[in-house]
C-alpha cells in the first residue's frame, strides 16, 4: 500500500512540475493577454457572419457575436481605453488600499504585529486560520486580494514555513471558497436577485430569501478549511521544499523577539485601531446612520459601508501605520510616511501594465458577445442531454467552472445563465434555490487557475516577492490541487446535503 501511494503521489507532482513547467512556458502575462485580445477579434469576425439562432437571455433579442474588427467597433474601442483602464475595479481597490498598508509596511508595524502574533500562534493551525480569515474576508469585497493573500506569503515565510504555501493557502480561501462564508455579504442578494428574476420567467408571483443559500455556504465553510487545510499540508507545502526561495530579500520580518521600541509602538498602534474601529461601529449603530443603506441594513448591496470597505482599509492601516512608526522611532517625519506610500505604488508598476491589457480585453470580450454565446450553448447543450436531476445538478456545476474559466464575474455569469437553468429546473421540480448553490460552488472552484480572472496577475506579484522567476505556471501548478478537490469534493458535499434534506437557508427549498 505505501509504494502504491508513494507512485501516485509521485505521479501528482510529475503532473504539477509538468503543469508549472508548461505554464511558465507561455509568454509574459501582459503579452499573453494582448494575444487573447487579437483572437477575440479574429473570432468576433469569424463568427459574427454566422446564424446562432438563439437569443440573449438578458434582453430576448436575437443573440449575434459582434465584430470587434469593423469601423465601428474598433473606434469605440480606441476612444473608450483610457476610461475602460481608469474604471477597471481591480484597479482602484488594489492601488487604494495599497497606500495604507505601504505605510503600515514600511514604518514596521505589520511585520510587528506577525511576529507578536507568532510567538502565540502554534505552526500547525496557521493553515486553518489563514483559510479561515480568507473566508471571512469575502464580506469585505475584494479587501482579501490585496490584504490576506501577501499577508499569507509574510505568516508562513516569518514561521519558518514556504511563503508559496502561504499565498496558496490564502488565495484558496479567498477565491477558491468564495461561495463559502459563515457571514452574509453582499454577493447574497445580489444572486437571491437574479435568480428571482429567473424563476419569474415561469412563476411571477414567486419570490426567494436573499439568504437562501446561507446555512449551506456557512457549512461549506467548514469542508473549505478541512480541505484547503488537507492540501496545503500534504500537497502543495511538500511539493514546495524543492522551491528555494530566493536570497538577500528586504523588508520581510524575522522571527526574532520584539525590542522594547517596537513593543511600545505595536501597543499605541493597536490601540489607535481600536479606536478607530470603535468611532467606526459607533457611527454606524444607529439606525439613522448615513452608513445604512436604503432599507436600513449595514450589509446590503449599495450600502455606504460596503461601498467604504477599501478606503476603511487605507485608514485603519495608515493610521496604526503612522503611530507605530513615531512610536517606534521608524519614522522621523511626514516624508517617511510619503516614501512609504511611494515604495508601495513602485511595486505595483508591473501590476498596473498587465492590468492595462487585461481591461482591454475584457472590454472587447463583453463587446463580442462571445461569452454570452458560450453561456447559451453550454446551457443548451445540457438541457439537450436530458439527463436526471442529480446529473444535471453537477452538470451546473461543471459548466458554470468551465465558464469561470472566461468570465470572471460571478453576478454577469449567472445573470447569463439564470434565466435558463432556473425555468428549467424548475420544470424538473428543482427549485430556484437548489440551483443558485450549484452555481455558487462551480462558480469558486476554478477562480483560483483562470489567468483571467483580473487579481490573478496579483498574486503572480505575490509570489515573485519571494521567487523572481515565479510565473503563470508556478501559481496555476500550486492552485490546481486545490481546485479539483474543491470541485469534486464539494459537488458531492451538495449532492448529500440535498439527499439528507438539511435546509440550504433562510425560507429555502429543493423541489418547486
Amino acid at each position: 500500500m505505501s509504494s502504491a501511494t508513494g507512485n501516485e503521489s509521485s505521479f501528482v507532482r510529475r503532473a504539477l512540475a509538468t503543469v508549472e513547467r508548461v505554464g511558465n512556458k507561455l509568454p509574459d502575462p501582459t503579452l499573453l493577454f494582448i494575444a487573447l485580445l487579437v483572437v477575440v477579434w479574429v473570432l468576433s469576425w469569424l463568427l459574427s457572419y454566422v446564424d446562432w439562432g438563439v437569443s440573449d437571455p438578458r434582453t430576448g433579442a436575437p443573440l449575434v457575436v459582434v465584430n470587434q474588427l469593423s469601423g465601428e467597433a474598433m473606434v469605440q474601442f480606441f476612444s473608450s481605453m483610457v476610461q475602460t483602464f481608469a474604471h477597471f475595479h481591480p484597479i482602484g481597490v488594489v492601488l487604494v488600499a495599497m497606500l495604507g498598508i505601504g505605510v503600515a509596511d514600511h514604518t514596521g508595524f505589520i511585520g510587528s504585529a506577525l511576529r507578536a502574533m507568532m510567538s502565540v500562534t502554534a505552526k500547525w493551525l496557521l493553515t486553518p486560520m489563514l483559510i479561515l480569515v480568507g473566508i471571512v474576508s469575502h464580506t469585505a469585497a475584494d479587501a482579501g486580494y490585496v490584504l490576506v493573500i501577501p499577508l499569507g506569503g509574510i505568516i508562513f515565510y516569518a514561521a519558518g514555513r514556504h511563503p508559496l504555501a502561504g499565498i496558496a493557502a490564502a488565495f484558496a480561501g479567498v477565491s477558491g471558497g468564495f461561495s463559502a462564508n459563515f457571514i452574509p455579504s453582499a454577493i447574497d442578494p445580489m444572486l437571491q436577485g437574479i435568480s428571482q428574476s429567473g424563476a419569474q420567467i415561469l412563476d411571477p408571483d414567486i419570490t426567494l430569501n436573499p439568504l437562501n443559500n446561507f446555512f449551506f455556504t456557512a457549512s461549506s465553510s467548514l469542508l473549505i478549511i478541512a480541505l484547503g487545510w488537507l492540501v496545503t499540508d500534504k500537497i502543495v507545502e511538500p511539493r514546495l521544499q524543492g522551491t528555494a526561495v530566493d536570497e538577500n530579500l528586504e523588508d520581510l520580518p524575522s522571527m526574532a523577539p520584539l525590542a522594547e521600541n517596537e513593543r511600545r509602538g505595536l501597543r499605541a498602534a493597536l490601540w489607535s485601531m481600536v479606536i478607530a474601529i470603535a468611532l467606526l461601529v459607533a457611527s454606524a449603530w444607529p439606525e439613522t446612520s448615513p452608513w445604512r443603506g436604503s432599507t436600513g441594513a449595514l450589509t446590503e448591496l449599495g450600502a455606504p459601508l460596503m461601498g467604504s470597505i477599501v478606503p476603511l482599509i487605507f485608514v485603519l492601516f495608515l493610521l496604526p501605520g503612522v503611530v507605530y512608526g513615531y512610536r517606534a522611532g521608524t519614522v522621523t517625519s511626514a516624508r517617511d510616511i510619503i516614501a512609504g506610500m511611494t515604495k508601495a505604488m513602485e511595486s505595483m508598476a508591473y501590476y498596473l501594465v498587465i492590468m492595462f491589457f487585461i481591461a482591454q480585453f475584457i472590454f472587447a470580450f463583453a463587446q463580442s458577445n462571445l461569452g454570452v454565446l458560450l453561456a447559451v450553448e453550454g446551457a443548451a447543450a445540457l438541457k439537450a442531454a436530458g439527463l436526471p436531476s442529480a446529473m444535471t445538478i453537477v452538470g451546473i456545476i461543471l459548466l458554470t467552472g468551465l465558464l469561470n474559466l472566461f468570465i470572471g464575474s460571478a453576478s454577469a455569469k449567472w445573470a447569463l445563465l439564470a434565466p435558463i437553468f432556473v425555468p428549467m429546473l424548475m420544470e424538473l421540480g428543482i427549485s430556484p434555490d437548489l440551483a443558485q448553490a450549484a452555481y455558487r460552488v462551480g462558480d469558486s472552484t476554478t477562480n483560483i487557475i483562470t489567468p483571467l480572472m483580473p487579481y490573478f496577475p496579483l498574486v503572480v506579484v505575490y509570489c515573485q516577492r519571494y521567487i523572481r522567476s515565479a510565473g503563470i505556471g508556478t501559481l496555476t501548478a500550486m492552485m490546481l490541487p486545490y481546485s479539483l478537490i474543491f470541485l469534486v469534493v464539494w459537488s458531492f458535499y451538495l449532492l448529500a446535503y440535498w439527499g439528507l434534506g438539511v435546509p440550504l437557508g433562510l425560507q429555502s427549498s429543493y423541489t418547486y
